[in-house]
């Protein structure tokens, strides 16, 4: 299995051949940096961890190079951080049991180039050589650029499939900009509850992120039990952790839909219910 990237990383945890992980892949999640599945698609994680007929490829498409470093990694150069972080998404995926871990390593700057050919053909591969059950993307309303030029280019690559070669499932999951807005038909729970021994310490891999003054494994579990408490304001709670994700399976069927046009009718529906219940009480 070959990548355009010099730099590119294809780790599979139980060395089997990588080509036949690819293809034997149940839930694929095609994300911007080392440590965006573990913190914010853990329920991908679960759902396959320890499963015998669920078999999870993650995918990290930028290299790590711009992560803030503070304490230990204060002194890292880009180049240090990029090793760093490789590894720690591989001890990431060792920990967790994953099918199979490819790390494409591209700088951010190429990813948010439209149309970039190395970064299409990597991702058009893999779209080509997997039928996941679901697929995992960042969403179109994240405020981080990287995330949504990732998607972007994701949503690229699948469009250039034949429609009955395409996933059937594509979700977006929130990070850099939460989805509890969303009106609640647009919106899908996520169970993070499973596998609570695996939870924290899946996070703290990233060491260079965490030690690094970014306290996502924090962060991550309080968004996720604040998510499962304001779900609903007349029902007790259904879960202890949720992470919400929007459907994004539209966007793969229709080629004819934009993405700001798919984001912004979310948005205006917002909008629309906000005016609406003032002027109910007004």
């Amino acid at each position: 299995m070959q990548f355009a990237h010099p730099k590119s990383d294809v780790y599979v945890p139980d060395g089997s051949d990588p080509a036949v992980a690819l293809a034997r892949t149940t839930h694929l999640c095609v994300i911007a940096h080392q440590d965006d599945i573990e913190i914010n698609a853990y329920p991908a994680v679960a759902d396959c961890y320890s499963r015998s007929d669920r078999f999870l490829t993650g995918v990290t498409v930028t290299n790590g190079s711009g992560s803030s470093r503070t304490g230990p990694f204060a002194n890292h150069t880009d180049e240090q951080m990029q090793v760093v972080r490789a590894e720690e998404q591989r001890e990431a995926a060792r920990l967790g049991k994953y099918n199979l871990q490819i790390q494409l390593g591209y700088p951010s700057s190429d990813v948010k180039q439209p149309g970039h050919a190395g970064v299409q053909a990597d991702l058009t591969a893999i779209f080509s050589a997997c039928k996941p059950q679901v697929v995992y993307l960042h969403q179109p309303l994240d405020k981080h650029d990287t995330h949504v030029a990732v998607l972007l280019r994701c949503l690229d690559a699948i469009r250039t499939l034949p429609v009955e070669q395409r996933p059937i499932k594509v979700l977006g999951i929130e990070a850099w900009r939460g989805l509890d807005w969303l009106m609640d038909d647009e919106k899908i729970a996520l169970d993070c509850s499973a596998h609570p021994e695996l939870k924290l310490p899946i996070m703290q891999v990233f060491a260079s992120q965490i030690a690094g003054g970014k306290r996502y494994d924090i962060a991550a579990l309080g968004r996720r039990q604040a998510n499962a408490t304001f779900h609903t304001s007349h029902a007790t709670d259904q879960f202890t952790e949720v992470a919400w994700a929007i459907d994004l399976t539209p966007l793969v069927q229709d080629d004819r839909l934009t993405v700001a046009e798919f984001a912004l009718a979310r948005i205006n529906r917002l909008r629309d219910d906000v005016a609406a219940r003032i002027a109910k009480f007004s």
